[in-house]
């Protein structure tokens, strides 16, 4: 007799098992699943922007045509010289849907730079010269 509550508590187990595993493969809506990625332009620093290395300026970039559902909505700002991207972190943990963000300009060689404006995806500002060292 034993045995038999065990077996039947096993099946039941198992049946569970399966029924759980098999519902949340499928989402509950498909609103869910559709997200859009959204690369805002970055309207300002632009080509003729010059930038002293310690000065504030407030990154800008277009937000008109957000989607309803995008993808990833926390920004981070960071330099770029010569397609090479830096690690160093301007911004970060920001809402992409702001339009714009405060960063202080780093301390860099003086030359010609980008911003990178990552979301969904990295988003170049035009080359603009940060005069730096």
């Amino acid at each position: 007799m034993k045995y038999t509550s065990f077996a039947m508590n096993s099946f039941a187990f198992f049946l569970l098992t399966i029924f759980f595993t098999i519902s949340n493969a499928f989402p509950l809506s498909n609103s869910m699943n559709k997200r859009d990625v959204f690369v805002p332009p970055i309207t300002y620093p632009t080509n003729t922007t010059v930038w002293n290395s310690g000065e504030v300026h407030n990154v800008t970039w277009d937000i008109s045509q957000a989607p309803v559902n995008i993808t990833n909505k926390i920004g981070r700002i960071q330099l770029r010289q010569d397609d090479i991207t830096f690690p160093l972190v301007l911004a970060y943990d920001f809402d992409i849907l702001l339009g714009s963000y405060n960063i202080t300009v780093p301390l860099v060689i003086s030359g010609t730079y980008q911003l990178v404006l990552f979301g969904d995806s990295g988003n170049f500002s035009p080359e603009f010269t940060i005069n730096g060292v």
